[in-house]
């Protein structure tokens, strides 16, 4: 409804209004609270300005499940601003020494998103981080690396004296995405580092048995440090990857890369300059920003179960399945074609107990369609000769067997 509000004034108020509302739902159970914050989350992309004084709110309880945590977390950094940012960093920090290693590494990606989109308060973040890696703690470590290559990209040239730091903790990096991050570091950052091509060397020992995300960055990262110092030693790394990558690997994508670095640095290395250090565009921090008309449709299915998932309902709910299921139930519950054949069936064991005149007659008789016409039409005068038969006495298995067995002589 706010869509088509015009006012701005009515905007600001009813946005006042809204607030506490939200903030009430958050003082019930866990399960609440988790559908809650999920049409938060909703609201806050598309309205930040209705919580946007209540980020104490979404700070985390030492008795939240898990998930509500995570909620909360996505919560906090859609509400950063240059106001809060020193709460917001302060609770990040906390939550970045707990014991839950998935809440910790989302706590210190959180710190980095508030970099990426706080110009301002990038500064202070890349501080956190940096207190944060003194711990020595080896996830927290590696996702701060993750985290400081992204400001890189976003503030190129202006926190490289961090590097110093970085590099001291090669050894506490073993995870691929964490390495990669540190070798794109090195290779973007080749001419401020004196040690560069020993930090490499360090990599490219156990080259063969790294995965294609680290192999990936190895391999532009050991080009640039070619184009920008071009030492022999350098260019015998050079020749070592290449041939690695072109002749002992079996990924498409590496070696395709190798051939084409190759080519450009034996033909043309002024091109190859161009190509492999041209500007990186600058980054955004869009990763839990839906699309526009993604957001628009799940605010028109607000407080349903599309807004909880995040996914339009048509997405999860097929009609027509749904449709097909309806009328297969409908078919085995109402199996009309079945009736006449019990009744028939049933005739030769009133027969044997004396009635063979009406058991013929009954098995004669066509067979009723209860859909059709023929209800009150000609097969009505033999259905009541068949139930006007006296009913046979239950004399146990030995009758119905003898029933069974008469059946083909009365047909």
């Amino acid at each position: 409804m706010m869509e088509e509000v015009r006012s701005e004034e009515l905007v600001k108020a009813w946005s006042k209004k809204m607030g506490p509302p939200l903030v009430t739902l958050l003082s019930a159970e866990p399960e609440v609270q988790y559908v809650a914050l999920r049409n938060i989350n909703l609201i806050v992309q598309r309205w930040p300005q209705i919580l946007a004084n209540e980020v104490k709110v979404f700070f985390c309880k030492y008795n939240d499940p898990i998930y509500v945590k995570m909620e909360k977390l996505e919560i906090m950094i859609q509400l950063a601003s240059e106001r809060n940012i020193d709460q917001v960093l302060l609770e990040f920090k906390e939550y970045a020494q707990e014991v839950d290693v998935d809440f910790v590494r989302k706590a210190v990606r959180a710190i980095g998103r508030c970099a990426v989109s706080l110009e301002k308060a990038a500064q202070r973040c890349i501080s956190v981080l940096l207190e944060l890696i003194q711990t020595k703690v080896n996830y927290v470590v590696q996702e701060a690396v993750i985290v400081i290559k992204d400001i890189f990209r976003r503030y190129p040239n202006q926190y490289e004296s961090i590097i110093a730091q970085l590099c001291d903790n090669l050894e506490s990096l073993d995870e691929p995405e964490a390495k990669a991050s540190m070798i794109w570091i090195i290779g973007e950052y080749a001419d401020r580092i004196d040690n560069a091509d020993e930090l490499l060397e360090t990599f490219l020992e156990t080259f063969p048995e790294e995965t294609s995300m680290v192999q990936l960055q190895l391999l532009t990262a050991t080009v640039k440090l070619f184009l920008k110092k071009p030492t022999d030693s350098v260019q015998r790394m050079i020749q070592l990857v290449l041939s690695a990558a072109t002749n002992e690997t079996d990924n498409p994508d590496l070696r395709d890369r190798a051939y084409v670095y190759w080519r450009l640095l034996s033909t043309d290395p002024e091109a190859a300059k161009d190509v492999v250090l041209a500007n990186k565009p600058v980054i955004t921090d869009d990763s839990s920003q839906l699309e526009p008309v993604l957001l628009k449709a799940l605010m028109e299915q607000i407080s349903s179960l599309a807004s909880v998932y995040h996914k339009p309902a048509d997405t999860f709910v097929s009609r027509q399945r749904l449709a097909v299921q309806t009328v297969d139930t409908l078919g085995a519950t109402h199996n009309f074609a079945e009736e006449p054949v019990t009744t028939a069936a049933a005739a030769p064991q009133a027969a044997s107990n004396g009635a063979p005149a009406a058991a013929a007659a009954a098995s004669s008789a066509p067979v009723v369609d209860l859909l059709g016409d023929d209800l009150l039409g000609d097969s009505t005068p033999a259905a009541a000769a068949a139930a006007a038969a006296p009913r046979a006495t239950p004399g146990g298995l030995d009758d119905l067997l003898g029933g069974l067995a008469i059946a083909p002589a009365a047909a």
